[in-house]
């Protein structure tokens, strides 16, 4: 009889610790493509103006690193804003302006930006053309 207790214990440990490991997330990659993520929005940090924010990955659970591609439009920004986390971002195409700390400098394709933790920034295109970044950074615990 204890045999046979012991052994449905065992069973059902077993059963719930399979059971966790199906709800975590477990996939080995995930592919995304722009048209699953694209979403029309305003700038961010009060930017304004017309923006198309892809959120890559953001339902993914357990991951640190968020990873975003934005195409601001003429007119928009990514209002000017402390920065709480380093940030990178990394300028695919068209030409901008970005203020830094009170400094404002032209950016390209081919940029990289580091924004360190305590910095404040903020990103626009120029009006005659549309600015496309990628912006990668580590997201913070809520």
């Amino acid at each position: 009889m204890k045999i046979k207790t012991f052994l449905t214990a065992i069973f059902v440990l077993l059963i719930t610790n399979a059971v966790k490991s199906q709800t975590s997330d477990t996939a080995k990659y995930i592919i995304q493509n722009d048209v699953e993520v694209a979403k029309k929005e305003p700038g961010t940090h009060k930017g304004g103006g017309e923006t198309i924010g892809y959120n890559f990955f953001g339902d993914s659970r357990n991951l640190k690193t968020a990873f975003r591609k934005r195409i601001l439009k003429p007119g928009s920004s990514i209002g000017y804003h402390l920065q709480k986390e380093d940030e990178i971002y990394y300028v695919i195409s068209g030409n901008g302006m970005m203020q830094m700390n009170g400094k404002t400098f032209p950016v390209k394709p081919g940029d990289a930006i580091l924004t360190r933790s305590g910095s404040s920034h903020g990103i626009k295109p120029n009006a005659d053309n549309d600015l496309t970044i990628l912006i990668v950074y580590e997201k913070m615990n809520k």
